[in-house]
């Protein structure tokens, strides 16, 4: 009997490599035609972000920033990569290894895609499709590679793969122009000028000290920071697919649709808000005029029943959050179901359609984006995204002040200086904040003036200074006489805390 024929390294590794590439493109192009959060890679990375231990969480959002989400995609196609080159190299002599590794990979896409909250229905084909095509294509090239003494059968084997290669770019190409099908621009477009029957009072001139260094009072709808656990896009909700469910310990269910929001009177707040994981002195901090439908009068059409403390919010995607009942309901917050933002509709990565701004709490209990279901409940009874990884329940937000100039390490001419930068206590207010030069005595700060005690505050600080290196430090009070703590806390579970502080170098 003759043994077997043993493939090369090289061709063995290749043969793995392209057909979890083609597992994945055709996946991808299916889920695009049918539910584009089916894609299997995408639901892998919802999967590890959903199952990630605590501390790899809380380390991703407070030191990655922006690069938490590449950096995820990038290991775990590293690691598919890996473990299709080891498919194909332990299949030298037979194909069932590799067959059996290629079945294991896909039947662990389909599983992550089917327990992810939003996939449903017709999009199990996508994980279906991937696992079929991973399978097929590593037994098909694993046949055409077999070593044979013909120089046509080794070139028949490279333009083949060859095709595949690119046939499986292709797919990838084509499974993006199909997610991208569903016009959210067109349908936010639409929503038209929105108008609010209450509108925000006007910022004064005064509120910020902009050309001295600080943020301008009003952040734009591009600069305003983000942070969700969107990995690949944000959700895309078409307006007129959008529907609002209130339930659970209510005396009458209701339903919203967009146009039941959309044409009620709008008011319009201006509303600092601010993201847990912000480190001390961090860009987590921004301020917006919010438009909507105060969010106590929804409540109060369902009828709020006794015993529920808990307001239990679900995003499109399956985010949910917890927010104490009585933060919502207390109108002198003016939480809002809001639909707009600096005077136009919400932008798709903000939210759009509609989206939960409460004040006063960090965003992790207050603030969830693609808003869909509304559960009236306590706390006892239901845990939300990130009160099961341990995080805070109620949240409010601590008082904090930063420092934006000068800037670390920057060099600045000697005499006259100008320290400045904001802070915020939202729902309270800013009492006071104050400097603190080289370890002396803390000197106060000139404050912008207050729009309004759920927004942030500018503040400066003009001195004389000799040549040389100076630390400057600042902390901020509330209206109900606290100050901030100087002891350094880290953001999770409920809010950093500790004083800003910057070095410069006076010439």
């Amino acid at each position: 009997m003759e043994p077997s024929p043993v493939l090369s390294r090289r061709a063995a590794a290749l043969v793995g490599l392209l057909s979890v590439v083609s597992a994945v493109t055709v996946g991808h192009l299916v889920a695009g035609a049918v539910d584009p959060d089916a894609s299997p890679v995408v639901a892998v990375g919802n999967a590890v972000r959903d199952l990630s231990p605590p501390s790899i969480t809380e380390f991703a959002i407070g030191s990655l920033g922006d690069a938490k989400k590449p950096l995820l995609f990038g290991g775990i196609a590293l690691m598919l990569l890996a473990v299709a080159a080891i498919a194909g190299l332990v299949s030298r002599r037979r194909v069932w290894p590799g067959l059996a590794i290629a079945a294991a990979v896909g039947t662990a896409g389909l599983v992550a895609a089917l327990t992810q909250p939003t996939v449903t229905g017709w999009g199990a084909l996508a994980p279906i499709a991937s696992l079929v095509a991973g399978v097929g294509v590593f037994a098909w090239l694993h046949r055409l590679s077999q070593p044979v003494p013909s120089s046509p059968s080794r070139r028949r084997f490279l333009w083949t793969s060859a095709g595949v290669a690119l046939g499986a770019t292709a797919l990838g190409g084509g499974g993006q122009l199909l997610a991208a099908r569903y016009d959210v621009a067109g349908s936010r477009a639409g929503v038209g000028k929105l108008v609010p029957a209450d509108p925000a009072p006007p910022i004064p001139s005064s509120a910020d000290f902009a050309s001295v260094g600080t943020p301008r009072f009003l952040t734009s709808n591009r600069d305003f920071y983000r942070v969700d656990t969107a990995l690949v896009s944000v959700p895309k909700v078409r307006a007129e697919d959008w529907r609002l469910r209130v339930h659970g310990m209510v005396d009458r269910e209701q339903t919203y649709t967009f146009a039941d929001i959309r044409n009620r009177p709008l008011v319009e707040r201006t509303i600092t808000m601010t993201c847990v994981s912000n480190e001390v002195g961090g860009p987590y901090v921004s301020t917006a005029n919010f438009i909507g439908v105060p969010l106590a009068d929804i409540l109060e059409e369902a009828g709020v029943r006794n015993g529920a403390d808990q307001l239990f919010s679900s995003s499109v995607d399956g985010w949910t959050a917890g927010t104490p009942v009585d933060a919502v309901l207390d109108r002198s917050r003016g939480a809002l179901l809001a639909i707009g933002m600096n005077g136009e509709p919400l932008p798709t990565e903000h939210g759009f359609p509609a989206r939960l701004v409460v004040p006063g709490l960090y965003g992790f209990v207050s603030a969830t984006k693609w808003v869909v279901d509304l559960e009236l409940t306590t706390f006892e009874a239901r845990e939300s995204y990130w009160m099961s990884r341990g995080w805070g329940q109620r949240a409010p937000i601590k008082t904090q002040s930063r420092i934006d100039t000068p800037s670390g390490f920057a060099t600045l001419p000697a005499g006259r200086v100008t320290i400045a930068g904001v802070a915020w206590a939202q729902h309270i207010g800013i009492q006071t904040v104050e400097v603190r030069l080289d370890g002396g005595r803390w000197q106060r700060a000139t404050l912008a003036t207050e729009v309004n005690a759920q927004t942030w505050r500018m503040w400066r600080l003009d001195v004389d200074l000799e040549p040389g290196t100076h630390k400057a430090e600042v902390r901020a009070t509330d209206r109900r006489g606290q100050t901030q703590q100087a002891n350094r806390v880290p953001p999770i579970p409920d809010g950093a805390t500790g004083w800003h502080s910057t070095q410069f170098t006076v010439t």
